[in-house]
């Protein structure tokens, strides 16, 4: 699974980074951080974390995808 991040979408709310601390933070700024390689699936300790914070971003700058399955 990968979580995906649309930081131009991302408004700063923060509310990402009380759901996943380990998946986010919030710079000086109020910019957000991730904390994490987009690039590779997310590890399997960590899909609670992006699953909270998937349902509580306010405007749905987070999305997740299953990996594509072979045949």
């Amino acid at each position: 699974m990968k979580l995906i991040v649309d930081l131009v979408r991302c408004e700063g709310h923060g509310v990402c980074e009380e759901a996943a601390p380990d998946l986010f933070k919030l710079d000086d700024e109020g910019d957000l951080v991730v904390l994490y390689d987009q690039a590779v699936p997310l590890p399997a300790e960590l899909h609670q974390q992006a699953e909270r914070a998937l349902r509580v971003c306010p405007i749905g700058a987070l999305r997740l995808e299953s990996p594509a399955r072979s045949h």
